[in-house]
């Protein structure tokens, strides 16, 4: 089975961005995939992109989630 790839877009001194990175944390030690978190201030194109949506989560590459994540929905769509 492969393991799905999560990556969190943010920036520093957000705390949407903090409940949604402790979020992934928990469920990174119950369930298989990996993650990075990004800053977005880092990067010009993707300030650009996702300035007033931070935090925003893809899974696989998708869009799943901006401005907040619920557990069980995170959990469902890892499944998909």
């Amino acid at each position: 089975m492969p393991v799905h790839e999560v990556i969190l877009y943010s920036r520093k001194d957000c705390h949407l961005c903090e409940v949604v990175k402790e979020t992934i944390e928990r469920l990174a030690h119950r369930v298989s995939f990996t993650w990075r978190e990004v800053d977005i201030d880092a990067d010009e194109n993707l300030k650009q992109q996702y300035n007033t949506e931070v935090p925003v989560v893809f899974i696989d590459g998708r869009k799943a989630f901006k401005y907040s994540m619920n557990e069980d929905e995170f959990l469902k769509k890892l499944v998909r």
